[in-house]
């Protein structure tokens, strides 16, 4: 005789998956409230279990909480946790914060990655008032966004493409300091993986899962350098778009885990080979129309695309430490490596911190090049936004994007003084969350060597935002 199963939880195949996360998709970007209705799913579907909380701390690490749901349906508007554990959050004498769910960020999860019987939602995290809370990017994001649309119909849209490296090894990031190397696990290079071998099989399984999350993939491929990947997928709104960066990230180190390997997000792991980039595509729309095309324009690129530029480039340094937060990330820009560390734009020159890429009425788009996987990816599309059309401007446009070339902070200790001495840094973050950025950037820089070198020190990945935890961050 055979026995019932002792568990029954939800498990849906993918491409009953890729349907219903299109459909929540959809629903967040017809700002639609869907508090009412998820309540009632998570009531009626006895087969789930847990219900996944996250939210993003200032440095833009991601953070989840598991929450049995029985709980979470009886108490989901009074969640708490202990601020002072987060790194740039709360002192511990004011340790409480409160983390408010954004039910229409409800997504269904592969349960061969994340585990039969659970969901994910995201939260905002609140004050204990109830107010934003001020170093929460994500709030400040959707306030800005949604201020936008309001005022006049404009959405503001985005697509990161963002660029990894597959390692041998488990938690080969936090073993480094152990083994001083990083091992590849393939060396064919761009757009060259055999459909058989380890780094094609990752980008499938990892890809895979991202179709299932309603991400609209475009295309994946090996990048340029050995064992380096990138997936792409179709832009969308601003929140939406910074939400999709953190779950290809934590997709990509579960599927690498799943296999005994390291998906690394450092921005170069290994020195004398391209690194890692998080190319942000930006555009404006309203009624339909894409605001930055205009077929007459310098680059098919309208007036108001130009000035969003112009923009951009004038605060381009200030800028610098929240596009590149980490010590690692000024290895990248290099301009030996296809490092977009000029400030100007251009149409061809891949050196340019932005480009104007190829497109029409339906995809012309500014990309922001200088940009490291390991920024927070709300602070970067915020920033970007309220930069490009809010920014203070140069005092002779043309300037900034055609006269002499102007080179980013090429080390971390160069963009922390124009970062603490911007009076635009402090007005975009407020003083609150600016001066805890810079007082975590000076505290990583200073435990690594101030000069760069020639090598990937083992420091500036122990220390590494995304890397360290207490056990490493107390071996100093």
């Amino acid at each position: 005789m055979n026995n019932p199963p002792l568990r029954d939880f939800l498990e849906i195949p993918y491409d009953e998956l890729e349907e219903k996360n299109l459909e929540s998709k959809q629903l967040r970007l017809d700002r639609k409230d869907a508090r009412e209705e998820r309540i009632r799913y998570l009531n009626d579907e006895k087969r789930i279990k847990a219900v996944t909380v996250c939210f993003t701390d200032l440095e833009g690490r991601f953070h989840m909480l598991d929450y049995d749901k029985k709980f979470l349906l009886k108490s989901y508007d009074n969640l708490t946790f202990d601020g002072s554990s987060i790194r740039g959050f709360s002192q511990q004498s004011e340790s409480d914060l409160r983390l408010v769910l954004d039910w229409a960020a409800f997504y269904w999860l592969p349960s061969d990655i994340f585990g039969p019987g659970k969901v994910l939602v995201f939260g905002n995290i609140c004050d204990r008032d109830g107010t934003p809370y001020a170093a929460d990017m994500r709030s400040r994001l959707q306030e800005y966004a949604n201020r936008r649309f309001e005022a006049d119909g404009t959405i503001c849209y985005a697509a990161n493409e963002v660029e990894g490296f597959l390692f041998e090894g488990r938690d080969a990031e936090r073993r480094f300091h152990e083994t001083g190397k990083f091992e590849f696990i393939s060396t064919g290079g761009y757009y060259h993986s055999l459909p058989g071998d380890r780094l094609r099989n990752f980008i499938d399984r990892a890809a895979e899962a991202q179709r299932a999350l309603g991400f609209a993939n475009e295309k994946d491929h090996p990048e340029v350098a050995p064992s380096q990947f990138e997936m792409n997928y179709s832009y969308t709104e601003s929140v939406i778009a910074a939400d999709q960066i953190q779950l290809y990230k934590l997709i990509c180190r579960q599927v690498a885990q799943s296999m005994d390997m390291t998906a690394s997000f450092l921005p170069k792991p290994v020195a004398g080979i391209n690194g890692n980039g998080m190319h942000t595509n930006l555009s404006l729309a309203r009624d339909g129309a894409n605001l930055f095309w205009d077929p007459k324009g310098e680059d098919d690129l309208s007036a108001l695309g130009w000035d969003f530029i112009d923009r951009i480039l004038a605060n381009a340094t200030d800028l610098c430490l929240i596009l590149n937060p980490s010590v690692n990330s000024y290895r990248r820009l290099d301009p030996h490596f296809e490092a977009p560390n000029q400030i100007k734009a251009s149409a061809i020159n891949r050196g340019a911190m932005v480009r104007i890429p190829l497109g029409n009425a339906r995809s012309k788009r500014v990309e922001v090049r200088s940009v490291a996987p390991d920024a927070n990816p709300y602070m970067v599309i915020y920033s970007l936004f309220r930069t490009g059309l809010e920014g203070p401007l140069p005092e002779r446009a043309d300037d900034e994007r055609r006269s002499r070339t102007r080179l980013l902070p090429g080390n971390i200790y160069d963009a922390l003084r124009a970062f603490k001495s911007s009076r635009y840094t402090n007005e975009l973050l407020g003083s609150f969350s600016a001066e805890r950025m810079a007082d975590l950037k000076t505290l990583q820089a200073e435990r690594c060597p101030r000069a760069l070198g020639n090598l990937v020190k083992v420091s500036e990945v122990q220390f590494h935002h995304e890397v360290t935890n207490q056990y490493l961050w107390s071996m100093f």
